[in-house]
């Protein structure tokens, strides 16, 4: 039997100081992004189902939680808010021809397993960059990302950069079925070598693209790891995926974040419709990663405005579980203040609190008794807070 005093799997109620800190934060991310010059948008709850449709790429749509509207059409809470900026910026910045950015901060919904144990609706804070199809845009976003896990107060992280059109271009001279090529990406996404090597075999997979298939779970590390690569290909798409990370190198060594990133050419993301770099932060505390991103330049297309993309989103709800395991929360509790006041003195005390909040203060209004006053006075200055006796 339900319990109404629980909430659904997968969600939860956030108050007092957690929820203060959890919008002090988004605070603290909304600034920074700001400052980068993205303008905010903010996008409805929920959409049409084709706007996430498999053909964008996204969430697959046993995990979207769909409903039908009284006129017939099937509508869903948004699981990724990537494809609702893709279409707002397409319909409403149709005519602008300079590069486009814009912010948001929201929740998704995604029905995960009850396996899984992740929550299924999750804050997120995040950029768009549209318009601009060089590695000097792919860096600002890795840049962005740094300044804001910075400004949260988180010290020791890594993000990760993959790019998409490495593996896609491998992948493309092997021909695979849609099915095979989603069975690859399993086994690769697990660094499951035997279950890699066990699949080419299987299907004939020419020795030198089998070879390099083999090799990708081990990609990860410094920049020379691209070399390494390099010299294991000589597909031309490939390596021009790889010119491109060397690239987005030297600009991230001119923005000073160098340190924190590191390349890993066996990331694979779920989102489909990435086209260039993926990345991914990680830090230590969570099994998550903290921010997520990438390129995908064919996206606004579908939604009628072409113009190459990327971004990257913040998922808060996993930013503050990994600051607070590392003793890293910031004391946002406000100062609490209270006036307390007796029986026939309810117009005094109401004046009296009417002129601390003109100064500012906040403050909250409790009716005592003269057996009471003392107990509540004490306790509240125990716990720190300003008590005023009317």
């Amino acid at each position: 039997m339900i319990s109404l005093l629980n909430t659904p799997e997968g969600v939860r109620d956030i108050y007092g100081d957690e929820l203060r800190e959890m919008n002090a934060l988004c605070d603290d991310l909304k600034k920074t992004i700001e400052e980068f010059g993205y303008e905010e948008i903010r996008t409805p709850s929920f959409e049409y189902f084709d706007v996430f449709s498999s053909e964008r790429g996204t969430v697959p749509s046993k995990d979207i939680y769909k409903f039908i509207d009284r006129d017939g059409n099937t509508l869903v809470l948004r699981p990724d808010m990537t494809p609702q900026v893709a279409r707002a910026a397409s319909t409403y910045y149709r005519e602008k021809s300079m590069p486009i950015r814009l912010s948001y901060c929201g929740n998704t919904f995604i029905n995960n397993s009850g396996y899984q144990l992740r929550l299924k609706e999750t804050t997120q804070a995040g950029v768009e960059f549209f318009g601009d199809g060089s590695a000097a845009a792919d860096a600002e976003i890795l840049a962005l990302t740094v300044a804001c896990l910075q400004k949260a107060g988180l010290e020791k992280f890594q993000i990760e950069v993959g790019n998409a059109g490495f593996f896609r271009a491998i992948v493309n001279e092997c021909e695979l079925t849609g099915e095979d090529e989603e069975e690859l990406r399993r086994r690769i996404k697990n660094k499951n070598l035997f279950g890699v090597s066990e699949f080419l075999t299987e299907r004939n997979i020419s020795e030198e693209s089998a070879k390099l298939l083999l090799t990708i779970p081990e990609l990860f590390g410094s920049e020379e790891i691209l070399d390494r690569a390099a010299s294991l290909t000589d597909n031309a798409a490939a390596l021009a995926s790889l010119e491109r990370l060397r690239e987005l190198s030297g600009y991230l060594k001119e923005y000073g974040v160098d340190r924190y990133v590191s390349f890993d050419l066996g990331m694979l993301s779920k989102y489909r419709y990435y086209t260039g770099i993926i990345f991914r932060a990680i830090t230590y505390g969570t099994g998550e990663a903290v921010a997520s991103g990438g390129r995908y330049d064919t996206l606004a297309e579908q939604f009628g405005k072409p113009m190459p993309a990327i971004g990257m989103s913040i998922t808060v709800d996993t930013l503050m579980i990994a600051l607070e395991r590392q003793n890293l929360t910031k004391n946002n509790e406000a100062a609490k203040q209270y006036v307390l006041y007796s029986e026939g003195k309810a117009s005094e005390a109401i004046r009296f609190a009417a002129g601390k909040r003109s100064e500012g203060c906040s403050v909250a209004l409790i009716p005592v008794t003269e057996e009471n006053a003392s107990e509540i006075a004490s306790k509240l200055q125990t716990e720190g807070a300003a008590v005023w006796n009317i």
